[in-house]
């Protein structure tokens, strides 16, 4: 164990509940349910532990031995000496209570418990974790698990794990940090970073989090010098707002966290909660949450891998597009599908750089992005090296992808002859593929390569795919400079529940969101005053809080064109309302003026309670359901940003100017967005509000809401 480890209190400070650095850096250890069998879980801790050469104090525990391997052996937890770091117990389930309660009594500063049988296998199990929590948190016990498998140590030679682990990266310069709730997940990142030659620091696998959860572990991981980002596969995030701090903070840093949280699915959802018992969230929400603190969300293993793997190399990734270079015109005709279907924009280049690629090749080749360098690399093999810096200059692009048909041993050498000295100064990504998982590769160019530290991939969609990735990361990184400024506080709220719908257009009428002229009439007097002042025609809306869904009960009857139809409007609609819910008492009839016609789009606001608040946008009207095209956005997002992803929409051509119809006023929509945003972040009261329709009108002639539905609590 490295030298210079500061020596660990022997009993636990009371005002340090949890000490990460006694559980994650332990200069003394104790294995309770010890064994010599290395295939034994006792004996598997052991023999890496040995392997290691572990030089802090360890003790062992064996009711049925007096020595392991030349080391002696206690009978019983009680038998340790005070004050042990790291205690792993390696007992049945139904005994690791008892052992958890021992702990305490010798002032053990953390625990790690392998066995399952806990949250994961039902309520009962869930009890008894919940207990053994209770326990370690009045305790200030750290605990890892249950239902774990440890943790390695690379930096300072300590595996808790059972897991057969090698010596691989000990004593490196560390980059990469891995934190899962499932352990052979854990083992699967550390397999494919120690493929790329990349040095790991830590591997955590969590299992059920009953006590140190997963945002606990990488809050403490992006403070060690030794990380420069952490790789993270959870089920469920235990505390999101400490994750999202923790986020900011390794934002704060420098540091990348990738991320991959399964649950997208139902099935997805019920298999995370019988793993590791986690309770599913909303998987949308949590998506935008974290996106919105430039965490780095993953969709599969093989991204996971992918991303982290160049996130270690480049951490800080400028925005930008795509710079293409190539060898093949298939390739280039490939990537131009392929980038359009992940999503990563291909740059248009610069007429600065645009000429200097064009002096590189003969007069023939056509310059463009992708840049295909045809055969010109066999007579002059510099130039993979040349059009890779005149790409990486152009202030368009964000990230360079040099994907490649692979030559011979000779030709591969030179291409990496060339690239790698180009690649090491660069601070934009640089990502080569050679294309071909079967095409041979010569044993010189692939460790100048891997020396080289440039990621490098066999297959050009899998680097596309993560390429994305990489390019929204840095997109969210610049994005967290472009926030909206606070606001949207309102005098006074209604009480709690569903807000009726005149009083919820008052509050955006606060906001400065335009709605249609009217008042709330109590009679059918007042009605017929407040429609000759708006002008007819009218509609007119039943107005109860109790009355969510108006049309269902004839609460809603429009273009009521004079005063004889408005009263004769006014009877049918309080009959129908006394006819469909008998008792209600209605606030009275909302008069409004009838709206042109525009496109109906829909804003609104939900208040997760783990997550915050986020906002919504998309088609409106009966499109939202049918279509399903929305994007969710956090409830900072600043009016530029808001028109960017308005823009995203499935249905955004409808905006534009379209078979007739004028191009829309987005930047009202995106006005509408910022307000609602700014009003959930300053009235955690409202848990919902819904928009529908918001009728857009021209550009420059602004939007309209029609319907208002807000729910307080």
């Amino acid at each position: 164990m490295a030298d210079t480890m500061t020596t660990a209190p022997k009993t636990l400070d009371p005002a340090k509940p949890f000490d990460l650095d006694r559980l994650l850096r332990p200069r003394s250890i104790a294995i309770v349910g010890a064994s010599p069998d290395p295939a034994s879980i006792g004996g598997g801790v052991l023999a890496n532990l040995e392997l290691f050469k572990y030089a802090g104090d360890l003790h062992l525990v064996s009711r049925s031995r007096d020595e392991i391997n030349g080391r002696p052996c206690v009978k019983t937890i009680g038998d340790l000496p005070k004050g042990v770091d790291v205690v792993i117990l390696i007992v049945p389930q139904v005994a690791i209570k008892d052992s958890v309660l021992a702990c305490v009594e010798r002032d053990v500063a953390g625990v790690i418990v392998y066995s399952s049988g806990f949250a994961e296998a039902g309520e009962e199990g869930r009890r008894q974790q919940d207990e053994l929590a209770g326990i370690c948190r009045k305790a200030g016990m750290a605990m890892l698990g249950p239902n774990c498998m440890g943790y390695t140590n690379y930096v300072d030679g300590i595996p808790l794990t059972f897991e057969p682990v090698d010596l691989r990266g000990v004593g490196e310069r560390s980059r990469v940090a891995i934190v899962a709730q499932s352990g052979a997940t854990a083992a699967n990142i550390r397999f494919a970073m120690h493929s790329r030659e990349i040095a790991v620091s830590y591997v955590i696998a969590t299992g059920n989090e009953a006590v140190i959860a997963a945002e606990d572990l990488v809050g403490w991981l992006i403070e060690d010098k030794d990380n420069a980002v952490v790789a993270v596969y959870v089920e469920q995030v235990k505390n999101p707002q400490k994750f999202l701090a923790v986020a900011r903070r390794a934002r704060e840093l420098g540091k990348p966290i990738v991320m991959l949280h399964p649950g997208s699915s139902e099935r997805g959802k019920q298999a995370a909660q019988s793993h590791t018992g986690a309770l599913a969230g909303d998987h949308a929400l949590m998506q935008t949450a974290v996106r919105n603190e430039a965490v780095a969300l993953v969709e599969t293993t093989d991204e996971l891998f992918d991303v982290t793997a160049i996130l270690a190399r480049y951490p800080s990734p400028p925005p930008g597009e795509a710079g293409i270079v190539t060898n093949s015109g298939a390739i280039r005709g490939l990537c131009f599908d392929f980038c359009e279907r992940v999503g990563l924009p291909i740059a248009t280049l610069s007429d600065e750089v645009h000429a200097e690629l064009a002096t590189q090749v003969p007069p023939y080749v056509h310059v463009d992005n992708p840049f295909d360098i045809g055969t010109t690399g066999f007579s002059n093999p510099g130039i993979f090296g040349t059009s890779t810096a005149s790409m990486l200059k152009d202030p368009n692009v964000g990230i360079v992808f040099l994907s490649h048909a692979g030559g011979s041993p000779p030709m591969q050498i030179k291409k990496s002859d060339a690239i790698i000295p180009v690649a090491a100064t660069a601070t934009k990504p640089v990502i080569l593929n050679i294309v071909g998982d079967d095409y041979p590769l010569d044993p010189t160019f692939m460790k100048a390569v891997r020396d080289s530290g440039i990621p490098f991939f066999r297959s050009p969609e899998r680097a596309m795919r993560a390429m994305a990735v990489v390019m929204n990361y840095a997109a969210a990184l610049a994005a967290t400079k472009d926030r909206a400024p606070e606001g949207g506080r309102i005098a006074k709220l209604p009480p709690s529940g569903l807000v009726v719908e005149y009083e919820g257009k008052r509050i955006l009428t606060d906001l400065g969101i335009h709605i249609p002229k009217g008042a709330l009439a109590e009679s059918a007097d007042e009605a017929a005053t407040i429609a000759a002042d708006v002008g007819y025609p009218v509609v007119m809306k039943a107005q109860a809080a109790e009355l969510a869904h108006k049309s269902d009960v004839g609460g809603v009857i429009v273009n009521i064109a004079d005063e004889p139809a408005l009263r004769a409007a006014h009877e049918k609609m309080y009959a129908s309302i006394a006819r469909h819910k008998p008792g209600l008492k209605l606030d009275g009839v909302l008069i409004e003026g009838m709206a042109r016609q525009g496109l109906e789009m829909v804003v609104g606001a939900k208040r997760d309670p783990q997550w915050g608040p986020v906002v919504l946008v998309g088609l409106g009207g009966v499109w939202i359901e049918a279509l399903a095209d929305a994007r969710l956005l956090p409830a900072d997002i600043s009016r530029e940003r808001a028109i960017a992803e308005i823009r995203k929409l499935k249905a955004s051509k409808l905006l534009g100017a379209f078979r007739g119809q004028p191009a829309r006023d987005v930047e009202a929509i995106a006005d509408v967005v910022v307000k609602l945003g700014a009003l959930m972040r300053s009235q955690p009261q409202i848990v919902e509000v819904d928009i529908n329709p918001l009728v857009v009108y021209g550009e420059g002639d602004g939007a309209l809401a029609l319907d208002a539905l807000f729910v307080v609590q």
